[in-house]
Protein backbone atom coordinates (compact mmCIF):
# COMPACT_ATOMS: atom_id res chain seq x y z
CA UNK A 1 0.00 0.00 0.00
CA UNK A 2 1.23 3.44 -0.93
CA UNK A 3 0.40 6.42 1.30
CA UNK A 4 1.05 9.73 -0.40
CA UNK A 5 1.01 12.54 2.11
CA UNK A 6 2.48 15.83 3.23
CA UNK A 7 4.24 15.51 6.63
CA UNK A 8 3.01 18.90 7.89
CA UNK A 9 -0.63 18.11 7.05
CA UNK A 10 -2.69 17.34 10.18
CA UNK A 11 -5.11 15.12 8.24
CA UNK A 12 -2.17 13.10 6.90
CA UNK A 13 -0.85 12.72 10.46
CA UNK A 14 -4.28 11.44 11.59
CA UNK A 15 -4.36 8.99 8.68
CA UNK A 16 -0.90 7.63 9.53
CA UNK A 17 -1.89 7.24 13.18
CA UNK A 18 -5.02 5.35 12.10
CA UNK A 19 -3.05 3.03 9.79
CA UNK A 20 -0.42 2.41 12.47
CA UNK A 21 -3.14 1.70 15.04
CA UNK A 22 -4.64 -0.93 12.72
CA UNK A 23 -1.19 -2.45 11.96
CA UNK A 24 -1.61 -1.74 8.26
CA UNK A 25 1.73 -1.69 6.47
CA UNK A 26 2.34 1.11 3.98
CA UNK A 27 5.07 2.87 2.07
CA UNK A 28 5.05 6.61 2.70
CA UNK A 29 5.77 9.10 -0.05
CA UNK A 30 6.15 12.84 0.58
CA UNK A 31 4.02 14.59 -2.04
CA UNK A 32 6.09 17.79 -1.79
CA UNK A 33 9.30 15.92 -2.68
CA UNK A 34 7.89 13.41 -5.16
CA UNK A 35 4.82 14.68 -6.97
CA UNK A 36 2.60 12.05 -8.61
CA UNK A 37 3.20 11.85 -12.37
CA UNK A 38 0.55 12.33 -15.02
CA UNK A 39 0.62 8.56 -15.71
CA UNK A 40 0.18 7.69 -12.02
CA UNK A 41 -2.66 10.17 -11.58
CA UNK A 42 -4.42 8.92 -14.72
CA UNK A 43 -4.18 5.30 -13.55
CA UNK A 44 -5.34 6.10 -10.01
CA UNK A 45 -8.20 8.25 -11.27
CA UNK A 46 -9.39 5.44 -13.56
CA UNK A 47 -9.18 2.83 -10.76
CA UNK A 48 -10.85 5.06 -8.16
CA UNK A 49 -14.21 5.56 -9.83
CA UNK A 50 -14.16 9.04 -8.26
CA UNK A 51 -14.88 12.32 -10.03
CA UNK A 52 -11.59 13.99 -10.99
CA UNK A 53 -12.44 16.97 -8.76
CA UNK A 54 -11.91 14.65 -5.73
CA UNK A 55 -8.19 14.56 -6.59
CA UNK A 56 -7.82 18.33 -6.15
CA UNK A 57 -6.87 19.87 -2.80
CA UNK A 58 -9.70 22.40 -2.94
CA UNK A 59 -8.78 23.94 0.41
CA UNK A 60 -5.15 24.52 -0.60
CA UNK A 61 -3.62 27.94 -1.09
CA UNK A 62 -2.37 27.10 -4.58
CA UNK A 63 -5.83 25.90 -5.68
CA UNK A 64 -7.31 29.17 -4.45
CA UNK A 65 -4.58 31.44 -5.85
CA UNK A 66 -4.94 29.81 -9.28
CA UNK A 67 -8.74 30.31 -9.08
CA UNK A 68 -9.27 26.69 -10.06
CA UNK A 69 -12.81 26.61 -8.69
CA UNK A 70 -13.78 28.74 -11.67
CA UNK A 71 -11.37 27.24 -14.20
CA UNK A 72 -11.76 23.45 -13.68
CA UNK A 73 -15.30 23.14 -15.08
CA UNK A 74 -14.03 24.47 -18.43
CA UNK A 75 -11.01 22.15 -18.54
CA UNK A 76 -10.87 18.70 -20.08
CA UNK A 77 -9.88 15.58 -18.15
CA UNK A 78 -6.39 15.37 -19.65
CA UNK A 79 -5.75 19.06 -18.98
CA UNK A 80 -6.80 18.63 -15.33
CA UNK A 81 -4.57 15.56 -14.88
CA UNK A 82 -1.60 17.40 -16.39
CA UNK A 83 -2.25 20.33 -14.05
CA UNK A 84 -2.35 18.00 -11.02
CA UNK A 85 0.99 16.52 -12.08
CA UNK A 86 2.65 19.95 -12.02
CA UNK A 87 2.53 20.43 -8.23
CA UNK A 88 1.88 18.05 -5.33
CA UNK A 89 0.23 20.84 -3.37
CA UNK A 90 -2.70 20.69 -5.82
CA UNK A 91 -3.36 17.03 -5.02
CA UNK A 92 -5.82 16.00 -2.29
CA UNK A 93 -4.05 14.19 0.49
CA UNK A 94 -3.59 11.77 2.01
CA UNK A 95 -3.89 9.60 -1.06
CA UNK A 96 -3.92 5.83 -0.60
CA UNK A 97 -3.22 3.43 -3.44
CA UNK A 98 -3.62 -0.26 -2.66
CA UNK A 99 -4.09 -2.44 -5.74
CA UNK A 100 -7.40 -1.33 -7.25
CA UNK A 101 -8.36 0.71 -4.18
CA UNK A 102 -7.69 4.45 -4.40
CA UNK A 103 -8.80 6.79 -1.60
CA UNK A 104 -8.43 10.58 -1.47
CA UNK A 105 -8.56 12.42 1.83
CA UNK A 106 -9.02 10.72 5.20
CA UNK A 107 -12.52 9.69 6.18
CA UNK A 108 -12.32 7.02 8.87
CA UNK A 109 -15.61 5.34 7.95
CA UNK A 110 -14.61 5.00 4.30
CA UNK A 111 -11.09 3.80 5.15
CA UNK A 112 -12.46 1.21 7.59
CA UNK A 113 -14.87 -0.06 4.94
CA UNK A 114 -12.33 -0.17 2.07
CA UNK A 115 -9.13 -1.17 3.88
CA UNK A 116 -10.32 -3.49 6.64
CA UNK A 117 -12.97 -5.59 4.88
Amino acid sequence: MLLICYPKCSTCQKAKKWLDGKDIAYTERNIAEENPTYEELKEWYEKSGLPLKKFFNTSGLLYKSMQLKDKLPGMGEEEQLKLLATDGMLVKRPLVVDGDTVLTGFREVEWTEKLLS
